[in-house]
């Protein structure tokens, strides 16, 4: 049996699932981890993301609190993207995933496992 559905203002895990929930989010934040970077450098990094995506999601990380904004004056100007000690908290997150994500690339699945999930054929999650 399922609880009611919990919003990000009455749950501390949904909160933050909504905050990096979007595509490209953690890949940003990832990014900044290493140190700050430009749009372009962002941009480079992350191949296949859309300008418009990358824009809202900078936005969307500044508008948070996890990542701050610099411009700098000179020909020509730039901007500089780097995360706040807040935006840092999410760099443990991001390195668990990497791990899981790691061990999951390099293991074969479990053949009992596919096995009894083909048996049961449909979902009962719902």
């Amino acid at each position: 049996m399922h609880g009611p559905k919990l919003e990000p203002a009455q749950c501390a895990v949904a909160a933050c699932a909504e905050l990096v929930s979007g595509k490209w989010t953690l890949l940003v934040i990832r990014d900044l981890a290493s140190g700050p970077k430009s749009y372009s450098d962002l941009e480079s990094s992350l191949a296949g993301i859309s300008p418009r995506t990358l824009c809202e999601r900078l936005k969307q990380l500044a508008a948070s609190g996890m990542v701050l904004r610099t411009r700098i004056k000179g020909l020509p100007p730039r901007t500089v993207y780097e995360l706040t000690e807040r935006g840092f908290e999410l760099a443990p997150i991001i390195e668990t995933m990497r791990s899981v994500g790691e061990a999951l690339m390099r293991s074969e699945p479990d053949p009992a496992a596919v096995e009894a999930a083909e048996a049961i054929g449909t979902c009962d999650c719902d």
